[in-house]
């Protein structure tokens, strides 16, 4: 069993190991949905910068950048986007991108990130139900599949259908389940996150009514679609221009740095 500081110690190495300047990279996936299995991975997602040399000449863009590991029984998966990237993704009402940014499973941050978060917050509309609308489709087709059927792909179902209720109603992201019961007190929630937290990542559901969470994904998914008609979010996302002022800036810093500055910094130091 890895200790929590022996954990971050471990995922921030693997961040300063990146190659370019980074403006974050926060945890996804099982931790940050609140339900992570003693043997769940660490889903790692973050942006980085392309400098100015890169982006305009002849060679193939590192748009994406990914690194899976297994250290002594650590697993971690690290995804990084360049920031012209992520801007697009956050332009085109990614609610997935959106928890990435404000996950408060910070491992590296800057003050970049702080001001993306600002100008994030003025992204969110109410078309990002779309997002967890097809998202919770997928999910719940996965579900179906399983045989046996596993509790974790059943709490992601409810995470993404929680998710996007409680964003249309408050225009904040919220990706925790627990977090998320609190307001929505189902009260079978907290056994089933308790079997997926106390068990291992397959675990399966047991003596499971499946047609009661049938019932329960029609019934949040209408709860989700009266939600997004009822909002009062806005239709359009406002501040297109400031995230590309944003970026210029960040990417003509990041050209600045110093020589021997770490590469998981942004601008002089």
């Amino acid at each position: 069993m890895n200790s929590p500081v022996d954990v971050h110690e471990r995922l921030t190495d693997v961040v300063k190991q990146q190659p370019y300047p980074l403006i974050f990279a926060t945890i996804s996936g099982a931790h940050l949905y609140g339900f992570p299995s003693p043997d769940s991975d660490y889903d790692l997602r973050g942006v980085h910068v392309l400098p100015v040399r890169d982006v305009i000449g002849i060679d193939e863009l590192s748009e994406t950048i990914e690194v899976s590991r297994d250290s002594d029984g650590l697993e971690l998966d690290l995804v990084t986007h360049d920031l012209r990237k992520f801007a697009l993704m956050m332009l085109k009402r990614n609610g997935y991108v959106l928890e990435q940014l404000f996950s408060p499973l910070v491992v590296h941050t800057s003050p970049e990130h702080d001001e993306l978060k600002e100008i994030g917050r003025d992204c969110i509309t109410k078309h990002h139900a779309h997002h967890y609308l097809g998202f919770v489709r997928t999910q719940w087709k996965l579900f179906q599949k399983e045989n046996p059927p596993r509790i974790k792909p059943l709490l992601y179902v409810y995470r993404v259908l929680l998710t996007g209720i409680h964003l249309m109603h408050t225009g904040k992201i919220e990706a925790n389940l627990r977090n998320l019961n609190q307001e929505f007190r189902l009260p079978f929630l907290q056994d089933l996150i308790d079997a997926k937290v106390h068990g291992k990542e397959k675990s399966v559901i047991h003596n499971g009514d499946l047609s009661f969470h049938e019932s329960e994904y029609a019934r949040l998914t209408e709860e989700l679609e009266q939600a997004h008609e009822s909002s009062q979010l806005s239709d359009f996302i406002r501040n297109r221009e400031a995230l590309n002022d944003f970026l210029i800036r960040v990417r003509l810093n990041a050209e600045v740095r110093p020589p021997g500055a770490p590469p998981h910094g942004i601008g002089p130091k």
